[in-house]
Parts: structure tokens; C-alpha cells; sequence
């Protein structure tokens, strides 16, 4: 699947899952490093990762795909659970495929990817960026279905080349089936799907703005839930799948209930993740610096606290500046440690104990706006940063958790 999962939020993102996923993840500035799984390499630079999800999946295919196996070929006995085994290993190699694709996509298109994951339903390929143009998100969600379809077309080839009822016959049968279905789930017109970016992509063209290709593809995407939930066990109760219906005992009616609300779950989580960020997208630009910025009174570090608090108040202000002899920052008061100090012995403190050194990367632009105002803080943690004018004059501080409240707000306010 493909859901736009991971927020530009200050605090940390979240990733998506489902087969052949690309979501377009966006980036934390105090987000954590890839990881949440097993690294099994680095293709392309990028690192991949196996979840401990896609263990139990690996034996639910091994068990299930067996049970098939023992139908066909009765004679492997025990020795069906390795050939099932190498099947779900190989279908998820399929997978990693058809995540490349949107990964090398991305990284053509100049979109930095975080990372790949394999988990409990697919995969999910972690880019952090949005694409400019509406061509380009088309291509993006496009190209993982194509190479699912290319897969499924070279394993048909292969089946012609062996004899089939044997071993390889079955495994390239069951290939060939397997990744017909990723490409034709993920083509469905709803997001969190590729088919749903592909959507969003029409619709985005059409109307010259990405929320109104959003909106639609999000809803047909919430339609789809609704489909799976109901139609998946009709489906199979009607005998469409394959099986006559008296073939149907109640314990496949419950597995194959359980199936369609995780799907659907799934896939209107993926949607409702896909509004709320495409909502946040149109309202970061209104995260400016200078907007959020509290006004700061310069301090020499051997300033009493209480002095500095009385300075401030009277100008109004409410973040401290350490400076030299100079007039030049050297540190930011933090404030909570303001907060830690009694006020009686605040006359006694200086504020030189109570301030985090200046570093480059805690200085920011006045005019600092939107992403590269969030990409600016990820890069340096703190929970303060100096705000300076493009001549060097201090304009004040900004504190991370204003930036955290603004972003919170700009996520609950309806878009236009």
C-alpha cells in the first residue's frame, strides 16, 4: 500500500504497511533513525529491513501454501513446509522488488528514501519527501505495480519451461498468481494504494491543487475499506473464489472475516493518515520563525536570574540571551531550568548555569518557514534556538514546544 504515514511533526513519524507500499513520508526533526527490524542490506543506499511481523506471516504462508502442496503433490510429505517456505522467502523477495521500483523512482526524481520495510502485509518504501508535479507522483506509485506485473509475466514464462505438477511448476504457478494479486490490489483507486496516488495524481492535474487529489483518492480509498469488509467473505460464501460453497466450513467463514477487516482496517487507517497529512501540508507554510519567535532580552552570563527576569518583564519579553562582553550570543536560557529554580535563590543564581551553549545549528533565520523550518530543527535538537535577522541581530528565541503547539493546530484546522 501507499499512505502518506509519516508527518512533518517535530516529534516522530510513523511508516505504513501493506503490499508493494510507497508512502510519501515526511520528516521529523526530532525523529528516530530507521530501524524496527532485522537490516539485511543496503541497495541503492538505502537500508532494508525485515520487521519481526514478517516472521509470522512467513509461517502463515509456510502452513498455508503446505496445506495446498499436500493436494498437489502428496509424495513431498514433511518436506512440503521447506518448499513452502522458500515460497514465502521468494514472494517477499517479489516484494522488495516491487518496493525498489518505487525507491529507485524516488531517488531519480531526487526524493531522499529512508528506508524499506518488509512487514506483517507487504512491504512499505519510507520517502520522506512529496513529489512536485503531478506526473511525477503518478510515475512514483506506478512503477511498483508495473514491476509486480513484469514479475508475474516472467514467471509465467518460467512455467512454460517446466513440466507442470512438478516442484518449480507449483512454485512459478504460485509466483505468478501472487504477484498478479500485489499488482492488481495496489492498482485499486484508493489510497493508501499505489492505484490510489495514481488517483490522486488525475485528480491533482485536473484541478492544479494536490488536497483536491487527496480528498478524492482518500475517500474512494475509505469506499474500498467498506468493499473489503462486506465483499471479501461474500465473495467466498458465494463460491466467486474458487470454492463451492459447501466446501465453505465456519472456520474459513472466520478466517476469511478476520482477513477482510484487517485489510479494510488497514486500509481506512491508511486513508484517514493521507488526509491528515495532506492538511498539514497545506497549512505548514503558516509555521513561520518569526511568528512563533518569543522576544529576548540579552543578559551577561554573571546576571543574576532574578535580575534577568526583571529585565525581561519590563521589556516584555520572555526568553533569556547570554551574551559577551560584545554584545554576541554565546547560550540560551533554558526554560526549564528556570522553572527548576526557586525564586528565593534565584538572586544568588547566575544565569551562565542555567544556559545551553550556542552551536550554529541552533541558530535560525527569521524568515525560516514550513519544511525547511522543521528540517532545521531536526538536524539540531534542542529545545531552544536563537532567531537572528539575515544581518546578525538577534530577534529572539524559539522554542521547540511553540513549534510542536503551532503544529498541532495547523493538524486540527480544517482546510479551506
Amino acid at each position: 500500500m501507499d499512505e502518506s504515514g509519516d508527518s512533518k511533526r517535530p516529534q516522530s513519524g510513523a511508516g505504513d504497511e501493506d503490499p508493494g507500499a510507497a508512502p510519501d513520508n515526511g520528516k521529523s526533526p526530532r525523529g528516530r533513525e530507521p530501524g524496527g527490524g532485522i537490516l539485511m542490506g543496503r541497495p541503492f543506499g538505502v537500508p532494508v529491513y525485515v520487521a519481526p511481523s514478517w516472521f509470522l506471516v512467513a509461517a502463515l504462508i509456510t502452513w498455508v501454501f503446505g496445506g495446498q502442496l499436500d493436494r498437489v503433490l502428496p509424495e513431498l510429505g514433511a518436506a512440503r513446509y521447506l518448499v513452502s517456505l522458500f515460497f514465502a522467502v521468494a514472494f517477499y523477495a517479489s516484494v522488495l522488488v516491487h518496493e525498489l521500483a518505487h525507491t529507485v523512482a524516488a531517488l531519480r526524481f531526487k526524493l531522499p528514501v529512508r528506508r524499506i520495510q518488509l512487514q506483517f502485509f507487504g512491504g512499505v518504501s519510507e520517502i520522506e519527501k512529496e513529489t512536485e508535479t503531478p506526473g511525477r507522483e503518478f510515475v512514483l506509485a506506478f512503477v511498483g505495480p508495473l514491476l509486480s506485473l513484469v514479475l508475474s509475466g516472467l514467471f509465467y514464462v518460467g512455467m512454460q519451461a517446466v513440466e507442470p505438477g512438478t516442484v518449480p511448476g507449483v512454485l512459478l504457478a504460485g509466483l505468478m498468481i501472487s504477484n498478479l494479486i500485489v499488482a492488481g490490489f495496489n492498482l485499486l483507486p484508493g489510497l493508501p494504494l499505489d492505484g490510489g496516488r495514481m488517483l490522486r495524481a488525475v485528480v491533482w492535474k485536473i484541478t492544479g491543487r494536490p488536497m483536491s487529489g487527496t480528498v478524492a483518492a482518500a475517500w474512494v480509498g475509505r469506499a474500498l475499506a467498506v468493499t473489503v469488509l462486506i465483499g471479501l467473505p461474500l465473495l467466498t460464501q458465494t463460491g466467486a473464489l474458487g470454492n463451492a460453497p459447501e466446501e465453505v466450513d465456519g472456520m474459513d467463514t472466520v478466517t476469511d472475516a478476520l482477513l477482510a477487516a484487517i485489510l479494510a482496517a488497514i486500509i481506512w487507517t491508511g486513508a484517514g493518515n493521507s488526509l491528515r497529512m495532506a492538511r498539514l501540508r497545506e497549512h505548514l507554510p503558516e509555521l513561520r520563525a518569526r511568528n512563533l519567535t518569543r522576544r529576548a532580552v540579552p543578559v551577561e552570563s554573571a546576571t543574576p536570574l532574578s535580575e534577568a527576569l526583571r529585565r525581561a518583564n519590563e521589556a516584555g519579553a520572555r526568553a533569556l540571551v547570554v551574551v559577551d562582553g560584545h554584545g554576541d550570543p554565546t547560550g540560551l536560557v533554558r526554560e526549564a531550568a528556570i522553572v527548576g529554580v526557586p525564586e528565593h535563590r534565584r538572586p544568588w543564581v547566575a544565569v551562565s548555569g542555567l544556559a545551553q551553549d550556542l552551536t550554529d545549528g541552533m541558530r535560525v533565520p527569521a524568515e525560516l518557514a514550513g519544511e525547511p523550518l522543521l528540517d532545521k530543527l531536526r538536524a539540531t535538537p534542542a529545545t531552544e534556538y536563537l532567531v537572528v535577522e539575515e544581518t546578525g541581530e538577534i530577534y529572539g528565541v524559539l522554542s521547540a514546544a511553540d513549534v510542536e503547539k503551532a503544529f498541532v493546530a495547523a493538524m486540527a484546522r480544517p482546510t479551506a
